[in-house]
């Protein structure tokens, strides 16, 4: 079901989304968004910081640092081994 909402174009064609969409599609402050026009409409997709959506979504594993620094240096040993 599509939602619409109306939003003026403030002071340097800013544009506030409304709290009940940022809430919807899980959008936070400081999140980067992607723009383009297509077809004389304005898309934007919103690129979650990494560490923000490694925070929100379900965990599906489990690493120590210790493994994790393991692992990477076994993957640099093959990567850059001469």
């Amino acid at each position: 079901m599509s939602q619409v909402s109306v939003s003026k174009v403030g002071k340097k064609g800013a544009i506030y989304i409304p709290k009940h969409i940022c809430e919807q599609l899980g959008i936070s402050e400081n999140d980067r968004v992607l723009m383009r026009v297509e077809g004389g409409k304005l898309i934007l997709e919103f690129i979650p910081d990494p560490l923000s959506l490694a925070i929100r979504v379900r965990k599906w594993a489990k690493t120590t640092v210790e493994d994790f620094e393991r692992e990477s240096e076994e993957e640099q040993n093959e990567l850059y081994a001469t």
